[in-house]
């Protein structure tokens, strides 16, 4: 299935490439994408992965998730 969240925080390469990283690392999680000029990232992830435990990934590394 694929997610796409609005983060908020991001304001440079090395923001995206975090949070891209930290949504990689949750189970389940096939691939991880963020337009830093859009401030979304999308994710592609088996259908048992919940919106919290992507959101949860977000804030640990340090980003909002916005709705």
């Amino acid at each position: 299935m694929k997610v796409t969240l609005k983060v908020s925080g991001m304001s440079c390469a090395h923001c995206s490439r975090r949070v891209e990283t930290a949504l990689a690392e949750v189970a389940g999680v096939s691939s991880a994408k963020v337009d830093l000029a859009g401030g979304t990232a999308t994710v592609e992830c088996a259908e048992g992965v919940s919106a919290d435990t992507l959101s949860g990934a977000v804030r640990e590394a340090g980003y909002e998730v916005v709705s």
